[in-house]
């Protein structure tokens, strides 16, 4: 039956491998299209700072942060935030002494000679109870992270207030 009804429709409008004329784009077309481009535009991935803005961040004193441990997707320990300092650009970034052996304080372990300290931006991270995650930043990240060096950048008192993305399970 259905074979019998795509014939009739194919000798009455005639087959579509046969058709040659194309009309114009319409309107709705043209807004369709429009609306393409724009959903393109959207899923474009946003920057850390946009990231940083959608994870609600809140105020935190520096000195709270100092100490805590950064763990990555798999809750494992990258290491522990050793200071937080500012770029001359005025960037943030915590300071985190980091070995791909283990994650263990910098003081504990004969293993703690090899720790090289890895600059980790504070768009990439999320404070999450006494712990941040490193949600942008996966451990190969830090593998391939150039070592710190404290040429330009300060270190934030302790007692200032700066912003930090929350970050929930």
């Amino acid at each position: 039956m259905k074979a019998i009804a795509l014939m009739f429709v194919a000798v009455v409008f005639g087959s579509p491998a046969s058709t040659t004329f194309l009309p114009a784009a319409s309107p709705a077309d043209q807004t369709a299209a429009a609306k393409l481009v724009r959903i393109a535009a959207e899923t474009q991935e946003p920057t850390p700072e946009e990231k940083m803005r959608a994870r609600f961040p809140q105020p935190v004193k520096v000195g709270d942060l100092i100490g805590l441990p950064v763990l990555d997707g798999e809750d494992r320990t990258i290491g522990y935030v050793d200071n937080v300092v500012r770029s001359t650009a005025g960037k943030i970034s915590l300071i985190v002494p980091y070995s791909a052996w283990l994650g263990w304080p910098k003081d504990i372990g004969p293993l703690a000679r090899v720790r090289r300290p890895v600059a980790v931006p504070i768009e990439v991270v999320a404070i999450l109870g006494r712990q941040i995650d490193a949600l942008d930043m996966d451990r190969p990240d830090f593998d391939k992270a150039p070592t710190w060096i404290a040429k330009d950048d300060t270190p934030i008192p302790k007692d200032e207030i700066i912003r930090i993305a929350i970050g929930r399970r």
